[in-house]
């Protein structure tokens, strides 16, 4: 579903016209998550295949092809847009947080605690590269844009989504060392993505060769890291605590939040009179929030915290959500000159 954003738009949208449930990695994380549910002790912190250890290797090789492989061309052409950059920046780091305030207003009190921090740190994440600059290609958006708005998400999120997380809980029973968050954080993401950038005149084309396979790898390190976060809340009684519902809960409450944020992204787009493009990217990089980072930007920032497997549920679940109705939203895009209707934009 993540498609390379160079594919001719009539090839992505080919490509995405698959549906979601048949996605491979939709199967692989429901297989990672039944794996660590049947068999927690062999993935766990400390267990026999040291998953965390092997996990950490793999999401310092992501970020590092991740460096090699982003076009600083790309970056150069988007900058100057900054009135559509302040929109999108605003939206992963502002309007989410303040989303989950309002609704944790009205539905907080009947989650489970760490359900209600999944959902919290859910909005707290930033954008995701790949399937944004896909979409927004797909749909014929600003791609420049989309590049460099999607980049600047995933640099300022290792800041402000820490930020972010140990304000709310420092206003609980809980606390996070912020500087030793950030500090782990850039170690284990942003000093492999400076090295791949400072190796790319090196190796870029060579890597560019076998991209295909890149793209399989940086997937399955984020299954590894979905099994290992499950194996440690497994044994801390996961399923026991809170049964199957929990699953159910999680699938509603990303689904609203997905929901309300495409129709305001949309309207208040079409409010500020952005272009067809830049709306297409307002939308895509807007409403986008990241699994490839957030899992293991939880993994730092919360430990062996009993409830991970709760907290990292709500990413997983809207990770498929919104690749599942973006893919549509792309399509009528891509489809239509005319704007699509804001209010029908949500339904398949």
């Amino acid at each position: 579903m993540n498609l390379p954003a160079n594919l001719p738009a009539s090839k992505q949208l080919q490509k995405s016209t698959r549906p979601f449930y048949l996605d491979p990695f939709l199967w692989g994380m429901i297989l990672a998550v039944t794996l660590a549910s049947l068999f927690p002790e062999y993935g766990q912190t400390g267990g026999v295949l040291h998953a965390d250890v092997l996990a950490n290797i793999g999401v310092a090789a992501i970020f590092f092809l991740h460096g090699v492989g982003l076009s600083t061309e790309s970056l150069k052409t988007g900058f100057m847009n900054w009135k559509l950059h302040v929109f999108i920046q605003l939206f992963c780091f502002a309007v989410f947080p303040l989303l989950w305030v309002l609704l944790n207003g009205v539905f907080g009190s009947w989650l489970p605690n760490s359900l209600n921090l999944g959902f919290f740190y859910l909005c707290s994440l930033p954008s995701t590269i790949t399937s944004s600059v896909a979409m927004t290609a797909m749909a014929r958006g600003n791609v420049s844009a989309a590049i460099f708005n999607a980049t600047l998400s995933t640099l300022l999120g290792i800041f402000l989504t820490p930020l972010l997380v140990s304000l709310l809980l420092n206003t609980t029973s809980e606390g996070l060392q912020l500087t030793d968050a950030i500090l782990n954080i850039a170690k284990l993401l942003v000093v492999p993505f400076i090295a791949g950038q400072l190796l790319k005149p090196l190796i870029g084309r060579w890597l560019a060769q076998y991209k295909r396979y890149t793209s399989s790898f940086d997937r399955l390190v984020i299954l590894l890291l979905v099994y290992a976060s499950f194996c440690d809340s497994v044994q801390s009684g996961l399923w026991t605590r809170y049964g199957y519902g929990v699953l159910l809960i999680t699938l509603v409450g990303t689904a609203l939040i997905l929901a309300i944020v495409l129709v305001v992204t949309t309207w208040l787009a079409r409010r500020l009179q952005f272009s067809r493009e830049d709306e297409i990217t307002a939308v895509f990089c807007g409403s986008k929030k990241t699994l490839a980072s957030g899992i293991p930007m939880a993994k730092l920032l919360f430990g062996a915290h009993p409830g991970l497997g709760l907290i990292v549920l709500p990413i997983m679940f809207y990770h498929q959500l919104q690749l599942a109705v973006c893919t549509i939203l792309a399509g009528r895009y891509a489809r239509n000159p005319a704007k699509p209707d804001p209010i029908r934009i949500v339904a398949p």
